[in-house]
């Protein structure tokens, strides 16, 4: 019997998904060879490449507005070091809210001026900052739209006159949103796309080659870009995972039918936590993530009683991240209606038995 997976990544994805995926690993569309075997140079993969790069920007809404979508090595900690390498020339303007900011400023330093523009680390970042400048003359704005460990999200995206970034890592492909707002935005596959080991990068084609250090080919998103995801070969089966994953978005009602079903998901467990008297929110109400619900035991005397019933009822993943403490329930695309029902039973009944 498969668990109700919680897990913060690498998370859920669609049954069908995993289906087709490990049929493809036997054998890939009856050509007598495995997906995990076949050149990525081969008519077959290509194609894998080019629909999946093409889908990503169809999901988006973002196709034939000049934005390049690109699947790259490294996760996302990897982007918090190209960005800068390929788009910080003087200095640039970073939002703190939570642990995978501060590794993004971390290396953006290593290139030039980084001016933090707001921070909500003095409440363990359990709000998104708001009312805050933005100077002129920053070569770029960063965001973490979703902060997977705090349970935090950006509602509205701050104007600037600027190019404006974007780690989507843990929200990506969750809601109708306006991508177009972003001139570069990069996300890690293992939340609401496919397996770890790729990163989408999507970016706005004119602002490639802009500064005037020289970058390692690796390292440069021109590089990338003119080989369309193909400078070095690239892995194979999480690119033909987010390709079937992109392809269940779409047939799923794309960003406008995921993005409704994830906010009943989200306002059934927020409103338990709300009603229940043994359970607390931990991120600031306006700024709930829909993606990840962190909340703690009023009482944590009693943590034993909540985690064997949850145990029990075949939970998995629904320990907080050690910096917050309590729990989180990850609520990604994938996540069934279900599993947030066994949850609430089993808070519910958490509270006949205190």
């Amino acid at each position: 019997m498969k668990k109700h997976n919680f897990s913060a990544g690498p998370s859920i994805l669609p049954k069908e998904v995993i289906e087709g995926a490990a049929k493809a690993v036997i054998e890939l569309d009856n050509i007598g060879l495995s997906l995990i075997e076949i050149s990525h140079r081969s008519k077959e993969f290509i194609a894998i490449m080019e629909e999946a790069c093409q889908r990503a920007l169809q999901v988006l809404n973002l196709e034939n507005k000049g934005y390049k979508a690109m699947f790259l090595h490294g996760g996302a900690s990897l982007q918090f070091l190209m960005v800068a390498y390929n788009l910080l020339e003087n200095k640039a303007g970073y939002v703190n809210t939570g642990t995978w900011s501060t590794k993004a400023i971390k290396e953006a330093k290593l290139f030039g001026e980084v001016t933090e523009l707001a921070s909500s680390k003095e409440d363990n970042f359990n709000y998104i900052p708001k009312g805050y400048d933005i100077p002129k003359g920053l070569d770029y704005v960063h965001l973490t739209t979703n902060n997977t460990i705090f349970g935090t999200q950006f509602k509205e995206i701050p104007t600037t006159d600027t190019s404006l970034v974007a780690d989507m890592s843990s929200d990506i492909f969750s809601r109708e949103f306006d991508y177009s707002k972003f001139d570069l935005f990069y996300a890690g596959a293992q939340k609401n796309m496919g397996p770890s080991g790729i990163t989408l990068v999507v970016v706005k084609e004119s602002i490639l080659g802009r500064v005037t250090r020289a970058i390692p080919s690796m390292m440069d998103y021109t590089v990338h870009a003119k080989a369309d995801s193909m400078f070095n070969t690239p892995p194979v089966f999480p690119i033909y995972t987010a390709l079937l994953n992109l392809r269940w978005i779409e047939a799923n009602g794309g960003l406008k039918g995921v993005g409704a079903n994830n906010a009943k998901k989200a306002a059934l467990i927020y409103n338990e936590i709300d009603r229940n008297p043994l359970f607390e929110g931990f991120a600031a109400v306006e700024d709930r993530s829909e993606m990840n619900a962190t909340f703690n035991l009023v009482d944590d005397s009693h943590a034993a009683v909540f985690d064997k019933l949850w145990t029990a009822a075949g939970i998995s993943g629904l320990k907080g991240h050690r910096s917050v403490g309590g729990y989180r329930a990850s609520i990604y695309n994938a996540l069934p209606t279900e599993s947030i029902e066994v949850l609430i039973s089993c808070m519910q009944e958490f509270k006949k038995n205190i």
